[in-house]
């Protein structure tokens, strides 16, 4: 593949719900610029962008995929992201370098939510958005009416570029909005045919729209509208690229995919109206000498500066690492530097991804994609740059996990080979964390859903050869005392030669500190000095088990008081027993309840749901904080929530609001549980305990 100049370059990323075509959209883009020989399908397996074997198992995109089409001396670098949510931080990964995007939407369905966080993506990242309005060769196609739910949801700025002719109930052809002339479909080609005269006032009426939307991209062509003065072919070109680039003009698509239907003309405006890296202009960065803002110019013979944005674990060829480049040429063979990590790589060979395949490329310029494979430190997010200009650009900000589960091998012995692999997928994906929780001593995987979850688990049976089961988290309780008690502790026994003596009187009560406080009013003598810090290293050791379920005590203070002693067969250890049997009877007498940790959760939704939310946030023994308008139709839910009822909220809340609301999750503090909740638990421990 030849190396292309960076204006004569377009970074798209396809967007949109689960199912709308997005991978089917690439194919036939790639079999009508000749970089495939036929059309794949998802249902079989053999699409370019799909090519991992959850993908192919499943049918639907897991990953991000690279797929770079030439179209008209311009290579269009596609990525193909996932529609469904569990796999949102790979969305993040194709936006984040993306100039541009599609956002693809069924004709059936018409507007989704997929659709919503498409346009929501693309506005927060700033660059310009196109819809595609797939599969309207469908008998339930209406597209007439997905574009005025996009006018709708979306506002004034969506304008249809094509009209489409429908003879028969059958999609034969579109009208062009902007030219004026109309085609039918043979095939993948648009033939030219004489203009439906029937369809003119409809036609004439959308491309009034579209001429408005282009009269308010500039003064002089609003005062020629307001005369009714023709604009040129040219003047709306150009007004078009312009209102595509600051969001005054969204254009509106239509096709089928799957048959191959009005993809030319989708392939022709993204060259023709979206901008290349150099429209989009300059990027700012961090020099990591100065700590100073710097500008990066897309230009080639600037000093290099490349984000990688996604890294893949393969068993077989290593890691791969995705990148953009901002500014400079990359090069083969060549030595870069990683201003995040600080540290030089050996860059071996360069490829251009097109899915799986790898084309070799000996350099790539300003703009461009490419990935590299089995650099040591690179990590995603990373920014690579020339040692002399050490820059870093802003990192891709990743949703936090919100489900996690505890995970162990089914095979014993297979506890390094899992945590190896699970280190590996979690460089891979950044939406994916790992965490050991040492007090209940579980392995725990975090992501976006549960899908997410079942991905990763299956990735690590076909990659690593580790079959694993997930289990809900174990809650980490509390136990303390609630009032204060006196207790004695006595350790005898003679058992030949030296005996063994510790006695103690010892005072438990509430303590206002986390952490055991241990005090000593002994008069006297009665209990030496020396035997002090055996008495709290006893105490210290029994508050990791409570007398109630054997979860660890908190909020104690003990002190010791009183006691005695015997001047041969006293001894630490026997003091040490002496604490422990006054701690068991002590916490027994000093009405022990059961604390359970409580989290502050805020939840973003439609205000359509509140009812449903607030609803369920009752049924889950929580406490409504506030309830606060947003805006744009939307809400925050803010509320105090027991831990243990939360574990499977992220799906949940997702079945709710049909994937609208999102929330955040953070430990508060810990609260006494009901009595009915605190006995359900010791219960369960007891049970537990005696397996």
């Amino acid at each position: 593949m030849k190396k292309y100049a960076t204006e004569k370059l377009k970074n798209v990323c396809f967007m949109g719900h689960g199912g709308a075509g997005k991978t089917s959209l690439c194919e036939a883009m790639l079999f009508n610029s000749g970089a495939a020989d036929r059309l794949g399908k998802v249902a079989d397996g053999t699409t370019v962008s799909d090519y991992d074997p959850e993908e192919i198992k499943r049918s639907i995109s897991i990953n991000t995929s690279m797929i770079p089409v030439e179209w008209n001396d311009t290579k269009i670098n596609i990525l193909d992201t996932p529609g469904y949510f569990d796999f949102v931080g790979e969305v993040y990964e194709g936006i984040r370098v993306a100039g541009c995007c599609v956002v693809v939407v069924s004709g059936r369905s018409g507007v989704s939510t997929g659709t919503e966080h498409g346009w929501e993506y693309a506005k927060e990242k700033g660059i310009p958005i196109a819809f595609f309005v797939n599969k309207v060769d469908d008998e339930n196609a209406a597209f007439l009416k997905v574009l005025e739910q996009l006018k709708e949801q979306f506002g004034p700025a969506v304008a249809p570029f094509q009209y489409p002719i429908i003879e028969d109930s059958k999609l034969t052809g579109f009208v062009d909005i902007v030219k004026m002339n109309s085609f039918k479909y043979d095939g993948a080609k648009n033939i030219e045919c004489p203009f439906p005269e029937e369809l003119s006032e409809k036609i004439n009426n959308v491309r009034g729209f579209l001429m408005e939307a282009v009269a308010e991209t500039d003064e002089a062509l609003m005062e020629k509208f307001f005369n009714d003065e023709e604009f040129t072919q040219e003047e709306i070109y150009s007004a078009v690229k312009k209102g595509a680039k600051d969001g005054s003009i969204v254009p509106v698509f239509f096709g089928s995919a799957t048959a191959n239907l009005g993809i030319t003309p989708l392939m022709d405006a993204i060259v023709k109206y979206f901008p290349s890296p150099v429209d989009n202009g300059s990027v700012k960065a961090i020099n990591t000498k100065t700590k100073e803002e710097v500008i990066l110019q897309p230009n080639d013979s600037d000093p290099l500066s490349a984000m990688v944005f996604k890294t893949v674990a393969d068993p077989f060829v290593g890691k791969i690492s995705m990148f953009r480049v901002y500014s400079g040429t990359i090069k083969s063979d060549s030595t870069v530097y990683n201003a995040s990590k600080q540290v030089n790589e050996k860059i071996g060979k360069l490829f251009v991804l097109r899915g799986k395949k790898q084309i070799e490329v000996s350099e790539l310029g300003a703009g461009d994609m490419g990935a590299i494979t089995k650099l040591a430190y690179t990590g995603t997010g990373d920014t690579l740059c020339d040692a002399a200009n050490p820059v870093i650009l802003d990192e891709i900000k990743f949703p936090a996990p919100v489900l996690s589960m505890a995970i162990a091998p089914q095979t014993k012995g297979d506890e390094e080979k899992m945590s190896s692999g699970l280190r590996k997928l979690e460089e891979e994906d950044p939406s994916f964390k790992v965490t050991t929780n040492n007090e209940t001593h579980q392995t725990l995987i975090s992501g976006v859903g549960e899908q997410h979850l079942d991905v990763i688990t299956s990735k690590l049976k076909a990659k690593f050869g580790v079959s694993v089961n997930l289990f809900e988290p174990k809650v980490p309780y509390r136990e303390t005392i609630k009032k204060k008690v006196k207790v004695e502790g006595k350790h005898k026994k003679q058992s030949g030669g030296h005996g063994q003596y510790g006695h103690v009187w010892i005072e438990f009560e509430p303590g206002t500190e986390e952490d055991l406080v241990f005090e000593e009013k002994i008069f006297g003598g009665a209990v030496p000095k020396n035997y002090f810090p055996a008495v709290e290293k006893g105490l210290r050791e029994c508050i990791q088990n409570g007398v109630l379920a054997g979860y660890p005590v908190v909020n104690l203070k003990a002190t010791l008081v009183d006691g005695s002693y015997h001047p041969v067969d006293s001894s630490e250890m026997a003091f040490k027993v002496a604490a422990s049997l006054a701690y068991k009877e002590g916490l027994k007498q000093a009405n022990p309840v059961l604390l359970e940790p409580y989290g502050k959760l805020s939840v973003t939704i439609p205000e359509s749901y509140m009812g449903d939310i607030v609803g369920d946030i009752n049924k889950r023994r929580g406490r409504i904080l506030g309830m606060n308008p947003i805006g744009d139709g939307k809400s925050l839910v803010e509320a105090e929530v027991p831990m243990s009822e939360m574990n499977k909220y992220a799906t949940d809340l997702r079945s709710m609001t049909q994937a609208r609301g999102k929330f955040t999750l953070e430990f508060e503090r810990y609260e006494e549980a009901p009595a009915n909740v605190a006995q359900e638990i010791i219960e369960k421990a007891k049970k537990e305990a005696a397996e």
